[in-house]
């Protein structure tokens, strides 16, 4: 790892900077591949770099800021005809937030996943780090010679990572602790969130529902809600398809063509599923999967999809499993609400909030963070009346905001995670919400998330051997037609830049990356 000696800070200013530095250093934890190796040696001892040295004359020297963009960025928009009307950029530098460069930064826009930023900013602080959602297994009646004479309720916390082997612990614990009849069935709790199914409430973003990234979260959600599928053409025949995890599932491929296609574009090729669970009368019959559609021809795929329904496969995993560990269940397994006086008899803690929140944010993960936007609205006590958890969550996040001075005129919130069409922010509010967290005490774990250009997490290819490596921690957008980058840019002075720009145009999502791959490497190259 990385590290750098930092000057004694004179002044909250100067703490609060060398907090940031010393806590992040923008750097990558480890060298890039093909990147030249800078660790000291016994014989060399490390020049402290000049990010870690703030001239506090400079600090006090008032600057106006650029309102023109630079030239390697008007030359990007020109090669791909992009107008410049498309873009909003706001970079300053962090110690001079009224200078740096300002372009169309007061509009508000489609921000794609840097809006993952304000969810969690808003979660680290109103939650806390170290906050880990408890599923919990709870009962309201008398346990007999092992026979538990009332339903068992399963209540769901919104935690991300629950999965098949924390839903086995939860029920192997409850088998050691002396219970081997579920009498009278189980209850699957989902109520924290409002409503309990968003997933059937909520319209398909995009053409590709099924996707594992278009997953609508519920507080009970088991294994992401997806199962991976195993797809396998030849250049004749019929599509060969199976979910390997779950071989009672038949799957029907015979509505399926094979198309004269590239395999690496199977995904844009139109293809649905259709689940039909056993029917009430029948149950010996096996469940089957339906797919339709059109499948390139000599193309092999093992995708992660939403295929099979939730209640379901949470139903006959937990009956499966109950029946694994030697118990017995009678009665059905059914949605409700666990009542006030239920005792929890077992519970699972998930990942405390900080460490979960770092992968999240890494990978850009919708589903946990449109769980985490969730659960700040369910903890919020802003706006109890609120039509729906998710509204809650979206009046939290506008009292925090007030709370910490901070700019919330043109924003609108949808999901949290930026998975929408209609969430608004301008430029200047992402970087002043930017360089807030990077003198908050929440610096660490927020800053800890941000993908390291050219090192790691959706930046991992990006920035290779550009003068942006390793010198920026930026969260990445995109959407069809948006692309965005927000956070934070060491130049080659080494002093620290805020920035936050997005890109909505059309053509945004084939062809803007280049634009705001130059507008980062041009700040890197500053001097």
């Amino acid at each position: 790892m990385r590290r750098s000696s930092l000057p004694p800070a004179s002044s909250g200013r100067g703490l609060a900077l060398a907090l940031v530095l010393s806590t992040t250093a923008l750097l990558a934890t480890g060298t890039p591949a093909g990147a030249e190796k800078t660790r000291p040696t016994r014989t060399a001892p490390a020049r402290t770099p000049p990010a870690l040295v703030l001239d506090p004359a400079e600090t006090r020297r008032p600057q106006a800021p650029e309102t023109t963009l630079p030239a390697p960025v008007r030359q990007a928009l020109a090669e791909v005809g992009i107008p410049a009307e498309s873009l909003a950029v706001r970079a300053f530098p962090l110690d001079d937030p009224a200078s740096g460069l300002v372009w169309q930064a007061e509009r508000p826009m489609v921000p794609g996943s840097v809006i993952k930023l304000l969810t969690a900013a808003v979660a680290l602080d109103r939650l806390g780090t170290e906050l880990r959602p408890r599923t919990e297994l709870l009962a309201d009646a008398p346990l007999l010679q092992g026979v538990l004479d009332g339903p068992l309720y399963l209540r769901g916390a919104g935690d991300g990572d629950f999965d098949t082997a924390a839903l086995w612990s939860l029920l192997r614990q409850l088998r050691l602790s002396g219970v081997q009849t579920l009498a009278q069935g189980v209850v699957l709790d989902r109520s924290l969130f409002s409503p309990a199914r968003p997933d059937l409430v909520t319209p398909p973003f995009d053409e590709t529902p099924n996707f594992a990234y278009n997953v609508v979260p519920d507080a009970l959600l088991l294994d992401g809600g997806v199962q991976q599928l195993e797809l396998r053409s030849a250049g004749t025949g019929a599509l060969q398809a199976r979910l390997p995890d779950w071989p009672q599932v038949e799957v029907d491929t015979r509505a399926v063509a094979l198309a004269e296609a590239p395999c690496r574009h199977w995904d844009v090729l139109p293809l649905t599923f259709r689940f039909l669970p056993p029917p009430a009368g029948a149950p010996a019959l096996p469940p089957r999967l339906i797919l339709e559609g059109r499948f390139p021809v000599s193309c092999e795929q093992k995708p992660w999809l939403q295929a099979l329904d939730r209640q379901w496969v949470l139903a006959f995993t937990l009956r499966q499993l109950w029946q694994s560990l030697g118990g017995e269940l009678r009665g059905e397994i059914r949605d409700g609400v666990t009542p006030a006086a239920a005792r929890v008899l077992q519970a699972h803690g998930g990942r405390p909030l900080a460490e979960s929140l770092r992968g999240a944010l890494k990978r850009s993960d919708n589903l946990q963070l449109r769980l985490l936007y969730q659960r700040l609205g369910a903890a919020a006590s802003d706006g109890a009346n609120a039509a729906s958890t998710q509204d809650r969550a979206a009046l939290a996040t506008q009292a925090w905001l007030a709370q910490n001075g901070l700019d919330s005129a043109g924003l609108v919130l949808d999901n949290g995670a930026g998975l929408s069409r209609t969430e608004r922010i301008s430029a200047d509010a992402l970087a002043r919400l930017i360089r807030h967290m990077v003198r908050s005490p929440r610096a660490p774990e927020w800053l800890s998330g941000l993908p390291v250009a050219g090192v790691d997490g959706t930046l991992r290819r990006r920035f290779v051997g550009a003068p942006a490596q390793g010198r920026a921690r930026l969260k990445t957008g995109t959407l069809r037609d948006v692309v965005s980058l927000a956070g934070v840019v060491q130049d080659g002075r080494g002093r620290t830049w805020v920035l936050a720009v997005m890109l909505n145009d059309e053509a945004a999502g084939w062809a803007g990356r280049p634009v705001l791959d130059q507008l980062v490497n041009w700040l890197a190259s500053r001097r």
